[in-house]
């Protein structure tokens, strides 16, 4: 009976541990943009992994936000 207590807090624990990593590394921001590009623009192609970080650095670039550098 105990084990049967322990399996779904363990998968609780492994999806909140993969949340928590796919927001620390941008996946997940990644997979938003996507989601977003191909609701507002259906005729396009999505940009790959690569095109949307350097889109993302350039839009950082020219829109800076207050940080130190």
């Amino acid at each position: 009976m105990r084990t049967a207590l322990r399996w779904p807090r363990a998968v609780g624990w492994a999806r909140a541990v993969r949340w928590y990593l796919r927001e620390l590394t941008g996946e997940a921001e990644y997979d938003r943009h996507c989601e977003r590009h191909r609701r507002h623009h259906p005729q396009t192609p999505v940009p790959t992994r690569g095109e949307y970080q350097v889109l993302r650095t350039r839009h950082r670039e020219t829109h800076p936000q207050s940080r130190c550098c």
